[in-house]
């Protein structure tokens, strides 16, 4: 195709110098027309006639001549339009041509005659490692001997008689490959594609499948050992496979024999249902009576469908039928019997499942039929009991089960005395099975130490759990006197252990704490509660505050016998944390109002002077108010560098306070990365050029922008960029650096200073903290509180690695999707802050 343009175009060529030839051939004969004319009136006047005819037919020729060329030219023309257009077709169908065989892992070889060269088109590194596409020739140096022998027969057998081949290959490198062969006009073309994967995937099936096979061959002899007949049927319904079983129930030699002859071990109306129930998707349970080998039993027959048709089995349920009679007439037997007596009866087995409980048993235990019914286990009995608090309250509940079930494996187990939570008192008594298991035997003896119990139950109860109480309780009877007290009690009021140990009086209480009370009017309300007459008893609360600078509360219960219950706690150490937190919210409150009257005069008293002199300063700069001299200018520059330097650091506290106040809003909008670091840059361009240090940018130019408040943006770069400058020494590099990743848009400033002290690391963040570090910098110490204030309000985080001699590393993440922005202003603090 190259070949053939370079000759159009030289043709184009030739034919517009022809064009332009014919042109200027009529000028030239009208010129030496001319000329012979003047020369032959210079010879002769005579012959001027002559001259003058001969000179008008030449132009007469040339006027025709001009025309002709004019016509042939616009048929050339349209001839080269032509020709374009064709040119720009082809161009397309090579285009088409190259995506399709780019569109496969194949390379294409084309011979275009018996000896011409061959043409070599698409991907060849598939089957050589360097890109010399005239080697895939070279059979052998990527096929194995034997295969390019017959590739080279097949190749040798297109070109010469058209004879087209197909023959799959195997490379030296693994790769299964196609080759196909075939005559294409007077063309011969080979194309040779990599079939690896459809191989792999042939392979991978074809193992499937085989193991398939073999699970279902293995299912199919587990089948035959079942003694339950099992069959499955084909897409028309009819028997496929039927088990040994089958065979046997419907008197067949075989299973093929019973497939064969198509003999069916159920009725029609049976088989009719289920066909009907197949249809419709379902499975098909009943209980049908059949005859198997020449006897009639029940079975219980489960018909599905399966893919590709259905299948069956049937359960014979004669033996189990006679065994379930047999057994429900011993266990009513036994029910009968066991309900008859008074003693509570329940039978486990060697599994320690419950296989019978008498009515006594449920009575006892309080257990539900339906929960005994299920046969639970001896644990899940004993736990639902503990849960209940119905056994004996244990403090190692698993080791006394443990202990209780090692009565499976004794011959002759002890009997057990249980005190139960709720008063009661059983005998237990232990029977083994001679089959395994154990029979228990439950009698209540209840009676015999119930007053005991309950009694020694209730003092030791009342006694621990009153004595182990923090707050002091004092239980008085009908008559005022002290029945009990605990010895917080005794505590809290510095009583003589003599005067509890008789039982006083609610008047002798009252004067032994009376010197402790600042006001006698509160125990005077206590005594009256205790020891007066009232239509209605009532409870109440009181606080108390004694002469030793303790606070007690006070809780007045009447009792239904006539008592009443004294409970005393102290508060004190509360009231006073209480008094202090009021203390410290009053001051904290004084100090918010402080810092909020602070911040508004630093910012009219301080800020606004302040701009004004930056103003007339650069009014005197500008020469608008007459000249300066080179020493003034000077001066005027030395005071605007120190004004802006000033009003930077008035603007950081400002926004700090702010900060503080959650009354800080940023203006989110979308940020464009490159755009802010080039800004943030902008305003350190002098001291990079003072402190001769060089500045990198490091960002993607596809890095794009992300939603953010941009004038923060530029305020956290420009103080990173700020320090990075100021602890870096001259000739050194600062680097500037923004990257995106997972939900993330990362800027790092990289500096080769000094570094910072680990001991250091954990205080730069803090307000009024500048550390120098023997370096040029010098500040106040708000660059990096700003920085972190900012970038934390954006829900983003700030990390710094540094190490003495090595250089700085402070890293800026700011989180990509808003919903991880939490910038609106804290509305109660704006509502203070208006206040």
């Amino acid at each position: 195709m190259p070949q053939r343009g370079r000759k159009t175009d030289s043709r184009r060529a030739a034919r517009l110098r022809l064009a332009s030839g014919l042109a200027s051939a009529p000028l030239l004969l009208l010129a030496g027309a001319s000329a012979r004319g003047q020369a032959i009136a210079g010879f002769a006047g005579a012959d001027a006639a002559i001259g003058l005819s001969l000179g008008a037919g030449l132009v007469v020729f040339a006027t025709i001549t001009a025309l002709l060329h004019l016509a042939g030219r616009q048929r050339w023309s349209r001839r080269e339009t032509e020709l374009t257009a064709e040119i720009e077709q082809l161009r397309q169908k090579v285009e088409r041509a190259r995506a399709f065989l780019a569109s496969e892992t194949q390379f294409v070889v084309v011979w275009g005659g018996a000896h011409g060269e061959p043409e070599i088109e698409g991907d060849v590194s598939l089957v050589l490692d360097a890109p010399v596409p005239r080697r895939v020739l070279g059979f052998g140096a990527w096929l194995p001997p034997d295969q390019a022998q017959a590739l080279e027969a097949n190749v040798a057998l297109l070109r010469e008689r058209g004879q087209g081949f197909r023959q799959d290959l195997v490379s030296q490198s693994g790769r299964h490959l196609e080759a196909e062969g075939r005559a294409i006009g007077s063309r011969v073309v080979m194309r040779v594609r990599d079939v690896s994967g459809d191989r792999l995937e042939l392979m991978r099936l074809r193992k499937v499948q085989a193991e398939q096979n073999a699970q279902l061959e293995v299912l199919r002899g587990l089948l035959d050992l079942s003694n339950h007949p099992v069959w499955t049927r084909g897409p028309d319904q009819a028997l496929d496979w039927v088990n040994a079983a089958y065979a046997r129930a419907v008197d067949a030699k075989n299973p093929q024999d019973a497939v064969a002859r198509g003999l069916e071990l159920l009725d029609r109306p049976a088989r009719e249902a289920a066909a009907r129930a197949r249809q419709a998707g379902n499975v098909w349970r009943r209980r049908e009576h059949v005859v198997v080998e020449g006897v009639r039993r029940l079975v219980d027959v489960l018909d599905a469908p399966l893919p590709g048709g259905g299948g069956g089995v049937a359960d014979d349920l004669a033996e189990l039928e006679a065994l379930r009679a047999d057994h429900a007439r011993q266990v009513e037997s036994h029910i009968r019997t066991l309900d008859q007596i008074a003693t509570a009866v329940a039978i486990f087995d060697r599994s320690k499942k419950l296989v019978f409980a008498n009515a006594a048993y449920r009575h006892l235990w309080g257990l539900d039929q339906a929960f005994l019914e299920q046969g639970p286990s001896d644990s899940e009995i004993l736990d639902r009991l503990r849960a209940a608090r119905r056994l004996p309250e244990q403090a190692d509940y698993r080791g006394w089960k443990t202990a209780l079930h090692s009565v499976y494996q004794t011959l002759e187990p002890a009997p057990q005395v249980w005190h139960l939570p709720d008063g009661r008192t059983l005998r237990v008594a232990f029977d083994p099975n001679p089959q395994g298991g154990v029979t228990y035997l439950f009698d209540d003896v209840t009676e015999r130490f119930a007053l005991e119990s309950q009694y020694n139950s209730l003092a030791r109860v009342q006694s621990e759990t009153l004595d182990a109480l923090q707050e002091g309780v004092a239980v008085f009877g009908a008559d005022g006197r002290l029945k009990f007290c605990n010895p917080a009690f005794i505590r809290l009021w510095r009583l003589p252990a003599n005067v509890v140990a008789e039982r006083p009086h609610i008047d002798t209480i009252t004067a032994a704490c009376s010197p402790l009370l600042a006001d006698d009017g509160v125990w005077s309300e206590l005594r009256t509660a205790v020891a007066g007459l009232h239509s209605v008893r009532m409870g109440f609360e009181r606080r108390m505050s004694r002469s030793d600078g303790a606070v007690v509360d006070c809780a007045v219960a009447p009792l239904p016998d006539g008592g009443t219950l004294l409970t005393f706690i102290d508060v004190t150490d509360g009231v006073n944390v209480e008094r202090a937190l009021k203390e410290r919210n009053q001051a904290l409150l004084a100090a918010e109002q402080l810092r909020n009257d602070f911040v508004h005069h630093f910012s009219y008293e301080l800020r606004s002077p302040l701009t004004n002199i930056i103003g007339f300063i650069q009014l005197l700069g500008d020469n608008s108010v007459g000249p300066l001299n080179e020493k003034q200018r000077e001066y005027a520059g030395y005071v605007m560098k120190s004004s802006a330097a000033l009003l930077a650091i008035i603007n950081d506290i400002l926004d700090l306070a702010t900060i503080d106040r959650d009354a800080m809003e940023l203006q989110l909008g979308d940020v464009d990365i490159q755009r802010a670091m080039r800004e943030a840059v902008e305003g350190l361009q002098d001291r990079l050029a003072e402190s001769h240090v060089e500045l990198s940018i490091v960002a993607a130019p596809d890095i794009g922008s992300f939603r953010a408040d941009g004038q923060r943006i530029r305020q956290v770069l420009f103080n990173l960029l700020s320090n990075a400058i100021g602890f870096s020494e001259p000739g050194q590099v600062v680097t500037l650096a923004a990257l995106r990743r997972d939900g993330e848009i990362v800027f790092k400033v990289t500096d080769r200073g000094r570094g910072i002290p680990p001991e250091l690391l954990d205080k730069v963040f803090g307000r009024f903290e500048s550390h120098t570090v023997n370096s040029r910098h010098r500040g106040v110490g708000l660059g990096l509180s700003i920085v972190r204030a900012f970038v934390e309000l954006h829900g983003g985080q700030v990390h710094i690695d540094s190490a003495p001699g090595e250089g700085t590393v402070v890293t800026c993440i700011f989180p990509t999707r808003g919903g991880q922005i939490e910038c609106r202003p804290n509305d109660e603090a704006k509502a203070e802050g208006r206040a």
